[in-house]
């Protein structure tokens, strides 16, 4: 029986800290589908094409590990889960403000399916601040974001902010 497991995120953009859980998440399931969710209430600095297209980028080299398959998503949560014949989500956690609305959000999905498990994995301390919303806020006043996205996420950051 394959193991398939869940990561979803809005990846806008991707950066190190969603990496750092994807290399750790491949090791626990045959497949990992990481679902891209189109939330527009979000305001994305990339289109939902842009994003797909960055994580499949990002994350080829994990498909030696489990295989890898990026899909945009924008249904609930859950019935998005299911749909892929998801056992498990999983789900990174920087702080202990991330803990409060995983917790609730991890109490309603059992109240919409209890046969898919919630698995947590605590960011690495070098990449607990990382947030995708602070990388693009730091590339839009001039700062350097190389310490948190790859070579190829930060050049499309800067041509996105610069509105080349």
């Amino acid at each position: 029986m394959t193991r398939v497991g869940l990561y979803p995120g809005t990846f806008d953009p991707m950066h190190n800290g969603h990496l750092d859980i994807l290399a750790r998440a491949v090791k626990l399931v045959d497949k990992l589908v990481i679902g891209v969710a189109i939330n527009t209430g979000k305001g994305p600095l990339f289109s939902l094409e842009e994003r797909v297209e960055m994580v499949r980028r990002e994350t080829a080299h994990l498909s030696a590990i489990a295989e890898i398959e990026v899909r945009p998503f924008e249904t609930l949560l859950m019935h998005f889960a299911r749909s892929i014949g998801a056992g498990v989500i999983v789900r990174g956690l920087r702080a202990f403000s991330d803990f409060e609305y995983e917790f609730q959000m991890t109490a309603m999905n059992q109240q919409l399916d209890r046969e898919i498990e919630t698995v947590f994995l605590m960011a690495d301390p070098r990449h607990q601040a990382v947030a995708s919303k602070l990388v693009k806020e730091i590339a839009s006043l001039g700062g350097d974001i190389s310490p948190f996205v790859s070579k190829g996420i930060a050049q499309e950051v800067l041509r996105k902010v610069r509105g080349a």
